[in-house]
């Protein structure tokens, strides 16, 4: 079953600047077979459930192995089962709908 995720993973406790353990996830993700897109403020992920998880877990756990003590991600997930979506058809149907 394909899954669209949005992952948001706040180290706590590591300082104001949380860029160093955030690019650390952002390479984490690329070694999964799914697609990502960072944004401001987390990141979409989109593949099969099994490997979403798989790649959640492993920043979750390669963090806490490089020394981050304490995590807390926001997990937003969906489904659908009549068709593929990409991440642009998301964006482009709220677009269609916005233009004059």
């Amino acid at each position: 079953m394909k899954c669209m995720a949005d992952l948001c993973v706040i180290p706590i406790g590591e300082g104001v600047s949380v860029a160093d353990e955030i690019a650390q996830c952002q390479r984490i993700l690329q070694r999964f077979p799914i697609e990502t897109r960072m944004h401001a403020y987390g990141t979409n992920l989109y593949g099969d459930w099994d490997d979403v998880f798989a790649a959640i877990k492993a920043c979750h756990a390669e963090l806490h192995e490089g020394g981050v003590t304490r995590l807390s991600s926001t997990i937003k997930v969906g489904t659908r089962t009549d068709k593929d979506q990409t991440f642009d058809d998301k964006i482009g149907a709220v677009q269609d709908r916005l233009a004059p």
